[in-house]
């Protein structure tokens, strides 16, 4: 790759992500950590406005942006891909939110590589045969909106033994599994790391009740217990 190639792409991973260390620059790029503190250091000292340390992480400073930049004909196909693949899994009102987004993106390429894209010969089945059903996109939905919001729910949940019990939890996250989303939370009643399935969940309430994240009850304190 030549430099001038490798300095693009490296303001480009800085650019979308909140922090990037050396360590995820450097292997992106399939370089050594002392070529990204060399480039970075150039960076700067052209102007680009590259905030953060070694042994930190790198960010742009607050209130920079570049151009937006023109998809790639691949990229373009990928984002197709993701789309139709994803849609009939999402709630009804990101699937349409997706599909919106989708097509403001097809609109600004050019003709050539618009064509191609829409013609990607990846498609998935109508969702009235395998996708999300009304129900739990109606759950997906309301939980999705509570993490962001951080506000506990209520839940009746029915287990693997048909046992229904009621918790009051932290939403930390949705997980799908493949034909399955689940709930990761902190589950009040339990005072543990819980996982819902969505298509088990009988009943939920949003709460107007908002928590604040704590230490040890966070999703990144759970995906840390489960890779250990």
């Amino acid at each position: 790759m030549r430099r001038a190639d490798r300095l693009f792409q490296l303001v480009q991973l800085i650019r979308s992500r909140r922090l990037s260390t050396a360590a995820y620059l450097a292997s992106r790029l399939e370089v050594s950590e002392r070529t990204v503190y060399r480039d970075i250091a150039d960076l700067v000292l052209q102007g680009v406005p590259i905030e953060g340390e070694a042994g930190v992480g790198y960010r742009f400073g607050a209130g920079f942006d570049l151009p937006p930049m023109m998809f790639g004909a691949e990229e373009a196909k990928a984002l197709v891909a993701a789309v139709r693949l994803a849609q009939p899994w999402l709630d009804a009102s990101l699937a349409l939110a997706a599909e919106g987004a989708l097509g403001k993106m097809l609109s600004a390429l050019p003709p050539v590589s618009r064509a191609a894209a829409e013609s990607l010969a990846l498609y998935t089945a109508p969702v009235e045969f395998h996708g999300l059903p009304v129900h739990d996109g109606a759950n997906l939905r309301l939980l999705r909106e509570a993490v962001a919001a951080q506000r506990r729910v209520a839940l009746v949940y029915v287990d693997v033994k048909e046992s229904h019990t009621q918790r009051l939890v932290r939403p930390l996250g949705c997980f799908y599994w493949g034909r399955v989303w689940t709930l990761v939370a902190w589950c009040e009643t339990r005072r543990d790391f819980r996982s819902f399935r969505n298509d088990r969940i009988k009943s939920l309430e949003v709460t107007d009740d908002k928590f604040r994240l704590e230490s040890g009850k966070t999703l990144a304190d759970f995906l840390r217990k489960v890779a250990s």
